[in-house]
């Protein structure tokens, strides 16, 4: 018997049946003696169908009224689960992210917890209720309502765990579990028992969309037991823990992609002392985040530098560069589109020479140009054409001998 948070994604309560479904399994957890914090996330496409409505209104509607709109979601989903585990004839209740005591930045769409204050959680946990959560949301110092961007319902979860001092956090989803690749991609994928923050973290940084990173961060932080499930069988997931289970001796743990995104290169820079720095920070004020970074000199004055950004985030990184061209002083900014960024990752890698070798042996016998390498102690990531990310993905996936015979079963809509 314990304390368990878990979270269910948008997939798991879908629907009514879908959500009586959930609140079943609840049940089984409540009949083995366990205290249960259900963090859930808005239904299905709910949140795609409030983004729509908002954009039917403004183009650019404000941030603060698309946060008190989205944050909706979320509270319909907490309640049909309440009512769903009242009709079983289970005590439950819904709190929203700041009933619940989820306090956070004065930031719009996309704050960060900074406090939880589990008062009321426990208060109600000592009634024997199971209390439901809205995932994604908080309230800031000054009362106004902020979610938490992509994946804050799993950094909802999370931070709940670490606050409660939960034994584990369950993550429940479409899938049963973390895989070598992505199961829709790559069938023959193979479900790991077990992966280390580090892998994990790399892998959500990587285009791994199982969990979000900001939530794997936090595990990470606060030592907080992880566990990736599917919210459609009984199946064991996969725990996510300070040092996986190394039996299987494995160099590479898993293939990720990222197809958003975008390389831009900026021509002509001046060759001297804080033009990186210059460059950087101009993007960094303008909530531009660079990724690959790569600098080339033709000779002793001038000096061009390519970087990748989001690929969403290419309109915003042009108008940046464009409005401060005087100030730093570049010809000019060339910039490519339709880019995929495709990473190994393994703890394996650190002590294994020759890992990145194969890789770009892999690639070329695939006719895959790369255009842009990063590395790090355990991945390596290439920048390729998007429309070669599947042969990539596979390519490098039976190179790794992380193939299986049965294929993957993923839920859906």
């Amino acid at each position: 018997m314990g304390l368990i948070v878990q979270k269910y994604g948008g997939t798991s309560v879908g629907s009514i049946e879908r959500i009586f479904r959930v609140a079943d399994r609840i049940i089984e957890y409540k009949k083995a003696g366990h205290d249960m914090v259900i963090v859930v996330s808005a239904m299905g496409k709910s949140t795609d169908v409030l983004v729509d409505m908002a954009k039917q209104i403004s183009a650019y509607p404000s941030e603060r009224e698309m946060d008190m709109l989205l944050a909706t979601g979320e509270q319909v989903s907490i309640a049909l689960l309440s009512m769903a585990l009242h009709q079983r004839g289970y005590d439950a209740i819904s709190l929203t992210g700041w009933q619940a005591g989820v306090t956070t930045e004065a930031i719009h769409s996309k704050a960060r917890i900074t406090e939880i204050k589990t008062e009321r959680i426990q208060k109600e946990l000592a009634r024997g209720r199971v209390v439901i959560v809205a995932g994604f949301q908080g309230v800031s110092a000054e009362g106004e309502i902020t979610t938490l961007g992509r994946g804050g319902s799993d950094t909802s979860a999370v931070a709940l765990a670490a606050g409660l001092n939960a034994d584990r956090c369950e993550i429940f989803t479409d899938v049963a579990g973390v895989y070598t690749a992505d199961p829709r991609v790559v069938p023959s994928a193979q479900k790991l028992d077990s992966i280390s923050y580090d892998e994990m973290l790399e892998l959500a940084n990587l285009g791994a969309g199982v969990l979000h990173p900001r939530s794997v961060e936090a595990a990470k932080t606060y030592k907080v037991r992880l566990v990736v499930r599917s919210s459609f069988t009984a199946e064991e997931g996969t725990y996510v823990e300070e040092v996986a289970n190394m039996e299987t001796g494995r160099v590479v743990s898993g293939v990720a992609h990222d197809e958003d995104v975008a390389k831009l290169t900026v021509v002509g820079m001046p060759a001297r002392v804080g033009t990186l720095s210059r460059l950087f920070n101009t993007l960094a004020d303008n909530q531009v985040n660079v990724d690959i970074i790569i600098q080339s000199s033709y000779d002793a004055d001038v000096t061009n530098i390519s970087f990748t950004v989001a690929a969403s985030d290419l309109p915003k990184a042009l108008e940046t560069l464009s409005s401060n061209q005087a100030g730093l002083g570049f010809e000019k900014v060339d910039h490519e589109e339709g880019l995929t960024k495709v990473s190994i990752v393994g703890a394996g890698m650190v002590n294994n020479p020759g890992v990145a070798a194969e890789m770009f042996r892999v690639l070329a016998e695939q006719d895959i140009t790369i255009k842009m390498v990063s590395t790090s102690d355990i991945k390596v990531s290439c920048v390729i054409p998007a429309e070669l990310t599947e042969l990539a993905v596979r390519s490098l996936h039976t190179a790794y001998g992380l193939d299986v015979s049965e294929e993957a079963v993923v839920h859906s809509l």
